[in-house]
């Protein structure tokens, strides 16, 4: 009877978070399944974590014991469900290792965390509340409990042909799943979130690891492969912004379809739109965001860098203390004041660190600024009068300088104050988008007034301004109220197409504007830059190239292994026709995104294994070891 007390418990529990399990996969995550094979995997996959998981308890000789391993796992498990849960209503992704230890970040949350939870969300702890009780029905007195090997050993040997199961009809389906990690939602969807987790744990351990035995022979092929990709020619913008002001500005959220459009009938973005036509600032209009988990703070490491950002977690926090060659350093090595402003807390995204990592002389946090009453906004400062107090402070730095400035208002959920309301809602079914476009419209106003700011000041005329989207603000989740603004279905190629952001150059007198329709992306942002101040990057190691190079390739790489061209969009693992959004042979995409994703692994072992603490920029000599160094490979003649 004892023996059977608890193995009705072990039951219950494996039963419960089973289903409980599927049952969220279904009801939480947008899990695209394509036929009859998917969706018998998405079942089976909790079933081997949670048969091991919980059978554990029988290595307890206490009824007690197993009891209360089996509560509190099942506890554990829906907690780690639940975060997952909310995870993926604002990002549409899964938690990895380093999210979990950005903790630092938390407090600062706030109303972003706040509405991703509802007060329905305790079903998502009704299996545990139900084992709480059937536990409470069979409890025993503490007794020695004989547990027979063999029964043990059955047990896990039936656990471990569950998991060879799932593991070779995932490999089946999906062939080289593993070797795939950067696809977290294919992970999910073939061997369950559980395990990913633990194979996530792995990955990143793996990753800490790079850099404790990492050597500069790794650098060599990297090396080569950005030698032999690289493309610069003369252009009439190369040294325009030599001596000059360089004024980046990152625009939160803001996505590309709202540029000179209108929400009914009211003009999205005035402002904006009127530099479309201006003939002194350079449109680019499609132009892509290339950030992943790390948002906002992943942006700033592209157009620092000009690196892809990792696949799991933000590389400001995983990786802040390696060594970089920023767009800061090479600015402030030719003259420039370096600084970044962003009336929001120094620590967050480990920003304090991390600048002092990529070489920025000065942040101008929080506490560089007076935050009056009505001016508060998310986690920070309201963006008009953050660009007043930025103009003021830009007065005392010594010019020419480089500052980048980093909006907050336009940020999830889009709240605003009455008084900073200048258009009315939309009326989807989400709010989230309804406010969107208020908060853009706000935006919009406040980049108004930092030009008036500036002309006032008397720094507009020696200034060059670089605007640019720092990521999407409308995730996948709202796909319903996208399709009825944009009045067609988002499918995964128009979603694709929804990740360009807007890209303004402005160059006072300079008569070079226009609109450019170059595919191009936030990696290219570095080398442009430094183009324009006429600082040669050739030695560099960078993997975006000059937007005014003659001869650079027009090809945008995501993060999550997709990529955008003139002919081919592959996002989701399809290939489309770039033209007509016609689903196309897979063969179409294989070359392309074969080399995009060795790109992406470039960029990943250059970020894991410190890699660029043994190249010496001014030289271009590469420190294999302590003692020795490797003469520069030649770079090839681009014909």
């Amino acid at each position: 009877m004892k023996k059977r007390s608890t193995h009705s418990l072990l039951f219950a529990a494996i039963v419960l978070t089973w289903l409980k399990t599927f049952t969220v996969y279904h009801t939480s995550f947008d899990l695209k399944l394509e036929n009859i094979m998917q969706q018998f995997i998405l079942f089976l996959n909790p079933l081997s974590f949670i048969l091991v998981f919980f059978g554990l308890s029988l290595f307890f000789s206490k009824e007690s014991s197993r009891r209360r391993f089996i509560l509190a796992g099942a506890t554990i498990l829906s907690i780690v469900l639940y975060a997952n849960v909310v995870f993926y209503r604002f990002f549409t992704d899964f938690i990895t290792l380093p999210v979990l230890f950005q903790t630092s970040n938390f407090g600062d949350l706030g109303s972003s965390a706040k509405n991703s939870i509802y007060f329905t969300d305790i079903f998502y702890f009704v299996d545990v509340i139900l084992l709480f009780v059937i536990a409470r029905k069979l409890k025993k007195q503490n007794t020695e409990i004989v547990q027979k090997q063999i029964h043990r050993k059955a047990y896990f040997v039936f656990a471990a042909a569950i998991f060879f199961l799932n593991l070779g009809l995932a490999e089946i389906e999906r062939p080289q799943l593993l070797t795939r990690s950067f696809d977290r939602e294919m992970l999910v969807k073939n061997i369950g979130t559980y395990n990913y987790h633990i194979y996530d744990a792995y990955v990143q351990s793996k990753s800490q690891a790079q850099r404790a035995f990492a050597d500069g022979s790794e650098l060599v092929e990297v090396n080569n492969y950005v030698r032999a990709n690289h493309v610069d020619s003369p252009s009439p913008l190369e040294g325009i912004a030599k001596d000059k002001n360089i004024i980046v500005v990152s625009m939160e959220s803001i996505q590309n379809f709202v540029i000179n459009e209108e929400m009914n009938g009211e003009v999205i973005t005035p402002f904006l739109n009127e530099l479309t036509q201006d003939p002194d600032t350079m449109y680019y209009s499609n132009f892509y965001h290339q950030t992943g988990l790390g948002k906002t703070s992943d942006s700033e490491f592209i157009v620092e860098n000009s690196l892809y950002p990792l696949g799991g977690g933000a590389v400001f926090f995983t990786h802040g203390g390696n060594t970089y060659n920023s767009l800061s350093e090479r600015l402030g090595e030719n003259g420039y004041h370096t600084s970044v402003m962003h009336a929001n807390n120094k620590s967050f995204w480990n920003r304090d660190m991390m600048y002092q990592s990529l070489g920025i002389e000065k942040f101008f946090d929080i506490d560089s600024y007076t935050i009056e009453e009505g001016q508060a906004v998310n986690w920070g400062m309201k963006d008009i009068p953050f660009f007043e107090q930025s103009v003021e402070l830009m007065k005392d730095i010594p010019q020419p300088f480089y500052t980048r400035m980093i909006t907050l208002t336009n940020h999830y959920p889009f709240t605003l104050d009455e008084e900073d309301k200048f258009i009315p809602e939309y009326d989807s079914n989400s709010g989230t988008l309804n406010r969107y476009f208020q908060t853009v419209r706000y935006m919009d106003e406040s980049l108004r007034i930092l030009f008036d700011e500036l002309k006032a000041a008397g720094l507009y005329e020696d200034s060059i301004i670089v605007m640019y989207g720092d990521h999407y603000g409308i995730s996948e989740n709202h796909n319903r109220a996208m399709s009825q603004y944009l009045g067609e279905e988002v499918t995964p190629y128009v979603s694709s197409g929804l990740q360009e952001v807007p890209l303004f150059i402005h160059i006072p007198d300079s008569g070079m504007g226009g609109e450019k329709t170059d595919i191009a992306g936030q990696i290219d942002l570095r080398p442009t830059i430094l183009h324009m101040a006429g600082i040669d990057s050739s030695k560099d190691i960078q993997l975006g190239t000059n937007l005014f190079a003659e001869d650079r390739e027009q090809k945008v790489v995501f993060r999550d292994g997709g990529f955008t061209t003139e002919d081919f969009v592959f996002t989701k693992n399809t290939c489309y026709d770039a033209k007509t959004g016609l689903e196309i042979e897979a063969v179409n995409c294989e070359e392309q995104a074969a080399a995009a994703n060795q790109e992406l692994n470039y960029s990943d072992q250059l970020i894991n294994g410190d890699l660029l603490r043994f190249y010496n920029r001014e030289t271009g000599q590469l420190l294999i070891d302590e003692g020795s160094v490797e003469e520069p490979v030649e770079e090839p003649v681009v014909e």
